[in-house]
């Protein structure tokens, strides 16, 4: 009982890696299946042979989305900081900059934003840029390849995969003070 009413309090920089680690182990440990559906799905009319090696497309598009959500969910100040020590722990991960990493995740972002216009809907974002990043348009039936369109019957289902690698801010604090 009591455990429910005390929150563990996190400063910002454990916030920053229990983020990084849930979002990195999630994908991670999710790409084999993601990828064997996406191949065995029904609306593509060649295999699109996405590899489970195929991960970094994926992964930073469930990343830039995430960081998409911390800047709606925290004041801007206390968003930045946080985007700042995300950028700083992937680049180390990735052996790269921290300039580089920033710009490859506001490049998710911009292109997440870009193939969802005119819509605000991130998880519908996430599919469409999923989609467009592995170029699934070449497997589908001439209809939507013709419109470099993805199949909406295909676009729910990878929804509702989308859905399942976004935050869940109201769960964390309801357990989580920082």
């Amino acid at each position: 009982m009591l455990k429910t009413i005390l929150k563990r309090k996190l400063n910002d920089d454990q916030l920053a890696n229990t983020f990084l680690n849930v979002l990195i182990e999630a994908t991670e440990l999710s790409f084999d299946d993601i990828a064997e559906g996406v191949n065995e799905d029904q609306a593509f009319v060649n295999c699109p042979s996405v590899k489970p090696e195929d991960i970094e497309h994926f992964q930073f598009v469930v990343i830039a989305a995430n960081i998409t959500l911390v800047q709606s969910t925290f004041d801007a100040v206390h968003a930045n900081q946080l985007e700042r020590m995300v950028v700083r722990k992937l680049a180390g991960i990735f052996d790269t900059s921290v300039e580089e990493m920033s710009a490859k995740l506001k490049g998710y972002q911009s292109f997440i934003n870009r193939v969802n216009h005119p819509s605000k809907n991130l998880i519908y974002g996430m599919s469409k840029a999923i989609f467009a990043k592995y170029e699934l348009h070449n497997f589908q039936d001439e209809y939507f390849k013709s419109l470099a369109a993805p199949n909406p019957l295909f676009v729910k289902r990878l929804n509702e995969v989308s859905e399942l690698f976004l935050w869940d801010w109201d769960a964390f604090f309801s357990k989580h003070k920082i």
